[in-house]
């Protein structure tokens, strides 16, 4: 489920923050991409990206900038659409949907980097979403990597911008040696 989140915003400050751990040159999936703020700045960084949405519209604002392929995919509703691919960079910003957790660990390739915000716990307060399935459980996010991922960074807090919220994120990378 789509949070409420503004399109037309620049770049999360978190994955902005993170996002030159991606290595150089790696591939990028962009996870509910919206109208694509994210998949422009790693494109914009070298990155080929993937970006995947179930809106046509905001994926057509993505039509022929360098470096960014589109899927059309309600990834609620089918399979997931990247069987078997690996990526360098995995980004998810104010979306959950907790059956995709299995195939995005299982996509990050060795190395890659995972960054992942999302609304949490006590959103419900200043708004939508406020409907327990679409927020994270306290601590759900380092549950989500535990045993699997190295954890750089992980934040569970109250944010006034862009809009008052309460948020869960974390930036982990895969392992290069187990």
């Amino acid at each position: 489920m789509n949070g409420n989140h503004d399109d037309n915003a620049a770049p999360s400050a978190w994955v902005v923050r993170w996002s030159g751990l991606v290595p150089a040159g790696g591939r990028v999936l962009d996870i509910a991409c919206g109208n694509g703020r994210h998949a422009r700045l790693f494109a914009a960084r070298g990155h080929p990206v993937a970006a995947v949405d179930r809106d046509l519209a905001k994926l057509a604002l993505l039509a022929g900038i360098p470096g960014i392929t589109t899927l059309c995919a309600d990834l609620e509703a089918r399979e997931w659409p990247y069987p078997g691919a690996r990526f360098a960079g995995i980004v998810v910003a104010n979306y959950l949907y907790r059956p995709l957790f299995p195939h995005l660990l299982a996509a990050l390739a060795t190395g890659g980097v995972l960054i992942y915000e999302t609304f949490a716990a006590g959103n419900e307060r200043y708004g939508r979403p406020s409907n327990p399935a679409f927020l994270l459980k306290p601590g759900e996010l380092l549950e989500v990597v535990r045993g699997r991922l190295r954890v750089i960074a992980y934040e569970e807090l109250n944010v006034s911008e862009p809009r008052p919220a309460v948020v869960q994120r974390i930036c982990a990378t895969h392992p290069s040696v187990s």
